[in-house]
């Protein structure tokens, strides 16, 4: 059945993105309070995928992300490989967003992957994306508002091997790597996750931000109690990346030589 006794991952956390290793800094996240980190090459990011999931992955499960990219980027966010380099799980981000998964039987074929073609995330903003896979569909959440669902023609009882590797970011042997921020990443049991994901953040901060701008309301910065878990990657010391120009403040802020977007030079 399905594990829903395991507890939720924390992939950020797992991949030890707080002790900001090479490639990878502090940002500003999707709320002013928050923090995120700011992925470029050459960022090489995995871990053993048991290390993560010691129990197994969840046959049914939440895949949880908050997410800005490079504006036009077609990359990775997360691939999961078998001990033979099979290729498992991965979410693609981009226009088109793509689902990818192939369990122990090698189903869904490849023509029967998931393409979601009405969704992008190529336009430089931040945004949430849940996805819940249950049985033979998954389900993509983007922003709250957007949810579309699509056939995941998989085994009856589908097994991913996690004696392999968990990729953020890049794919073996792919030259399509994830360039931007990353707030949030999680992989939780059950579906449940991906559907209160929204309930809990509709009405967070955003209104203040350039993303709402039909409702402006400025003092939404407070933090619903609910939304600990991501107080989980705050460092002890936040000065130094509050100097940081993000995309949607004007130039004038802080340090005009920083460009409207992170700009990644090609390595």
């Amino acid at each position: 059945g399905d594990r829903c006794s395991a507890p939720p991952v924390d992939v950020l956390r797992a991949l030890r993105f707080p002790s900001l290793p090479d490639g990878v800094r502090r940002a500003r996240g999707i709320c002013p309070a928050d923090v995120a980190y700011r992925v470029a090459r050459p960022a090489q990011l995995s871990a053993p995928t048991r290390q993560l999931f010691p129990g197994g992955f969840p046959k049914d499960f939440s895949l949880l992300t908050v997410v800005r990219t490079r504006p036009g980027l077609q990359a990775p966010l997360l691939t999961l490989y078998s001990a033979q380099g099979v290729r498992q799980l991965g979410l693609e981000l981009g226009r088109p967003i793509r689902f990818l998964y192939e369990d122990q039987t090698g189903r869904p074929q490849p023509a029967a992957q998931p393409v979601f073609r009405g969704l992008s995330l190529a336009d430089g903003k931040w945004h949430r994306v849940a996805v819940a896979v249950k049985g033979q569909s998954v389900t993509l959440i983007v922003d709250c508002k957007k949810r579309v669902t699509r056939p995941l023609p998989r085994s009856a009882r589908p097994v991913l091997d996690t004696h392999g590797v968990i990729i953020f970011g890049a794919r073996i042997l792919d030259e399509e790597v994830f360039e931007g921020d990353v707030q949030e990443l999680a992989v939780v049991p059950g579906v449940q996750a991906a559907y209160e994901s929204c309930e809990q953040k509709e009405l967070e901060c955003e209104g203040g931000q350039r993303e709402r701008p039909q409702n402006q309301q400025p003092h939404r910065a407070q933090r619903s109690p609910k939304q600990q878990p991501s107080r989980l990657h705050r460092p002890q010391n936040q000065e130094p990346q509050r100097q940081v120009r993000e995309p949607g403040e004007p130039p004038s802020a802080a340090h005009p030589r920083e460009g409207r977007h992170p700009v990644i030079s090609p390595p």
